[in-house]
């Protein structure tokens, strides 16, 4: 019919989802799940029987993963929840700059430099001390749905 060019263009990326469904009754204690678009590790679930009509309901309470903050939710357990895809990493702390960014070494030789230093206090003295002493410190970051934060970390000797 036409011999115009078509041009698509995409804003997709390569098709890796940040999350995916589960059903809610499925779901257990210490698995994870999206509660108001945050992803929390779950530390209580209780179902309720159905009623004159409806479905059993689940009652998830979450730690949202990198706020700390509590987060409740409650989904009929015939229905799908999102679960994030939650990785861990450990890098070898290179560098700590005086903005709060951390300097890392990956695991194929590069540096990740696009990491803040925790806001945990325990931890973040942890590594600021074990770094000033010039240990050798290998960092655990956790990444999930987009974001990413030092969650712990190891200490592999001195230098």
């Amino acid at each position: 019919m036409s011999d115009e060019e078509h041009h698509f263009e995409s804003k997709a990326d390569a098709g890796a989802s940040k999350t995916y469904p589960q059903q809610a009754g499925t779901i257990r204690k210490n698995g994870h799940i999206v509660i108001k678009n945050r992803p929390c590790k779950v530390v209580e679930v209780s179902t309720s029987k159905t009623g004159k009509h409806g479905h059993a309901k689940c009652h998830f309470v979450g730690i949202d993963i990198f706020t700390g903050k509590k987060l409740e939710d409650i989904v009929p357990s015939s229905h799908n929840c999102d679960v994030p895809h939650v990785n861990r990493t450990d890098y070898q702390l290179i560098d700590i700059s005086e903005d709060g960014f951390v300097s890392l070494l990956t695991e194929s030789g590069g540096t990740k430099d696009d990491l803040k230093l925790p806001t945990d206090e325990a931890l973040l003295s942890q590594i600021k001390d074990g770094f000033g002493e010039g240990k050798d410190l290998i960092v655990s970051v956790m990444s999930a749905m987009g974001e990413e934060q030092i969650c712990g970390l190891k200490d592999i000797g001195p230098k």
